[in-house]
């Protein structure tokens, strides 16, 4: 076992035993550097990356590479889902000197942690134009002894560079009308109007897009905008990237029809997705969007859920198939015979034409990805379906399941705390309601130190060594408001505060702008900050969509103003790159509606004041917020409201207070009012 043993990362753990003599990203591993006066070797990865495995199997695993590694370079190992500002820093440069990047990230750096050489994925013999990983090492080793001041003067350049790179992007004003309208017609010039989804292959869900467009829909009455998400969803629902048995998405799709996936299935995706297909239900009734919300919502339950309450990161990719070969999707694709061995001649015709499965196959070795054509023109009745899938499930259970990294991440598990309580609301599912505050709760009592401070993950519930970044601030935050609205505890708004407080204290530059990583974090070769969306809503806009919200339930006017400072830079990327500020434009669109305060006065126990309560929830204008409970609880929004009643304001400017569920419905945009 090497230095990797103690680790809390199963990325990290994974590679433990390998001859590799791995260091965990520290100064320990940079001082050996120095004093053997050798290049460092960082590898950057993840435990659902299935390239990331592939490599590990090809190199890390092979005696002589490790021994050739251990004697020219010091190796470290990072795993990006606990060090996403290492990640991030080292991304940026890959990208900027090859103009591509991805996972497993192979990048050779100085002892002073410069970079000098970069790449991602390299095969243990040359192919495809690639070296062979071998010859990089050799080639770098070389380079290094006989070539050393070339090597510092590229490092030191590239360092240069990277500290010069400035966003240049943000302005004190606000996106406005034509801002988000030209950012709409952005997206519907790379909307794919035969498939839905945007841009070609590889095809990843739109997920922050798609809440924009949801958002700007209800705001403006945009039919286009409300279509393009409508036929995304559904598309997504219909293909193979939708598990149409257990529900949940994988992580993207490899063809532009939404076919075949990469069949990782991460938290932060099917969190984000859960939500939309909710607000989707909202905004059109789609009993589609029904099933898929109510569907990704028990895949989270029933598969990432750890014991401590809170939510896996990621599912594997690949697992063992039949022969014993550990491949991608093994767990998830069927052939013909396979239907037969499970359902008999009969039932496996129909769930062949219903799922779209050939005898030539859609995916590899004749197995098909599980999808729902929609031109198959098959009739079936629907509780013979709901046998069929429940019993090609329950066949797949016994299938050798993927791996699971059951690191809790705090960001993705607010992302999820925040569809988990809204989907519960919707959908009277109260069940969903306490998982998210399960998961809530595991972040205050684990995650928090007495500070407020936020560890970055925590696993068998213990914390983890690393503190969190903005995004786990910022979505965290988002969880707990989320819970606020649906619980009525104030509680979960404080620790929103609390959490709120630390963002405009230590991760705002003194120019306003936003940073990934705190005043007081490790040092590294630059300090990341990225407002554009990756996977996941960027920490910068996921920040300015929680400091609206509070600054809504409140009246804070230091939280709106650091919003609206931060929503700055939506003005500048909104039309040039929407699907890359997708979040920062569903909060644009929040702040220019106000967004609404919602103000239910009542008591649980009042059916009329449970009715207004729902209904507020319900409410599809952009980005509202809702208090419920008596006069004097914890909610500012309640604050000298005797009488019941909702009350709908902008502001704090409101209507006229209504006991009226019909006209509350009205100020708040529910469907069919």
């Amino acid at each position: 076992m090497n230095r990797l043993a103690d680790s809390q990362s199963p990325y990290l753990l994974q590679h433990a035993d390998n001859p590799v003599d791995w260091w965990p990203w520290g100064t320990d591993a940079f001082e050996e550097a120095r004093r053997r006066d050798v290049p460092v070797f960082l590898s950057i990865g993840y435990s659902a990356c299935h390239w990331c495995h592939v490599m590990a199997h090809e190199s890390f695993e092979d005696d002589s590479v490790g021994a050739y590694m251990n004697e020219h370079f010091v190796n470290i190992k990072v795993d990006r889902e606990e060090r996403p500002d290492v990640d991030a820093v080292y991304m940026e440069a890959v990208q900027a000197a090859t103009g591509q990047g991805g996972w497993p990230m192979s990048v050779f750096l100085t002892p002073d942690a410069e970079p000098f050489y970069f790449g991602t994925y390299f095969p243990p013999s040359p192919k495809h134009g690639m070296p062979s990983f071998p010859q990089v090492l050799e080639g770098v080793r070389t380079a290094w002894t006989d070539r050393r001041a070339e090597v510092d003067e590229v490092a030191g350049k590239i360092v240069k560079d990277l500290g010069e790179r400035s966003l240049a992007l943000a302005t004190s004003e606000l996106p406005g009308e034509q801002d988000l309208a030209a950012a709409l017609l952005g997206l519907t010039r790379e909307y794919d109007a035969v498939r839905g989804g945007f841009g070609g292959a590889p095809k990843f869900p739109p997920s922050m897009a798609l809440e924009f467009l949801l958002r700007h829909a209800a705001r403006t009455g945009s039919e286009g905008a409300l279509q393009m998400a409508s036929d995304s969803c559904e598309a997504m629902a219909r293909g193979g990237i939708y598990d149409q048995l257990g529900g949940g998405f994988a992580r993207y799709s490899v063809d532009r029809e939404w076919v075949v996936p990469h069949f990782e299935k991460m938290l932060y995706d099917n969190a984000l997705l859960c939500r939309v297909y909710a607000h989707l239900w909202r905004a059109t009734g789609s009993d589609l969007a029904r099933r898929v919300a109510l569907e990704t919502a028990d895949f989270m339950v029933r598969e990432l859920r750890t014991g401590e309450g809170g939510f896996a990161s990621a599912l594997d990719a690949d697992s063992e198939d039949a022969h014993g070969r550990h491949v991608e999707g093994a767990y998830y694709v069927w052939t013909p015979g396979q239907l037969r061995d499970v359902l008999g001649e009969a039932d496996a015709g129909l769930a062949q034409a219903y799922f779209g499965v050939t005898e030539e196959g859609t995916f590899e070795e004749g197995a098909s990805v599980l999808q729902l054509p929609q031109d198959n023109g098959t009739v079936a009745d629907a509780g013979q379906i709901e046998s069929i899938r429940a019993r090609l499930l329950a066949a797949r259970a016994e299938r050798p399941a993927p791996g699971r990294d059951d690191k809790v991440v705090a960001a993705w598990n607010g992302l999820a705390v925040a569809a988990l309580a809204e989907t519960g609301a919707y959908f009277d599912r109260p069940d969903l309601i306490e998982r998210a505050t399960e998961a809530a709760d595991l972040l205050v009592r684990v995650h928090l130190d007495d500070a407020a401070r936020l560890a970055r993950t925590s696993r068998d519930g213990r914390v983890g060594p690393h503190a969190g970044v903005l995004e786990d601030y910022a979505d965290v935050a988002e969880g707990f408001l989320a819970l606020a609205s649906v619980t009525g505890e104030g509680a979960w708004l404080d620790f929103a505060g609390f959490l709120l407080d630390h963002v405009l204290t230590r991760f705002v530059g003194e120019d306003g702008t936003l940073y990934d990583t705190a005043d007081d974090a490790e040092k590294l070769i630059r300090r990341p900050q990225d407002p554009t969306d990756t996977a996941t809503p960027s920490g910068w806009t996921a920040a300015a969509g929680a400091l609206l919200s509070y600054a809504a339930h409140t009246g804070s006017a230091a939280h709106r103003e650091a919003a609206e400072g931060a929503l700055g830079v939506v003005k500048t990327l909104g039309s040039r790159a929407p699907r890359f500020i997708g979040w920062g434009l569903a909060v644009a669109e929040a702040a220019l509606d106000g967004p609404r305060e919602v103000a239910v006065v009542g008591s649980a126990s009042d059916p009329a004041a449970r009715e207004l309560w729902r209904t507020a929830l319900l409410g599809t204008a952009p980005g509202a917020v809702v208090a419920f409970g008596s006069d004097g609880t914890e909610f500012p929004l309640l604050t000298d409201r005797p009488t019941p009643g909702a009350y709908v304001c902008r502001r704090f400017v409101c209507a006229a207070p209504t006991t009226d569920a019909g006209v509350l419905g009205e100020q708040v945009g529910v469907r069919g009012r």
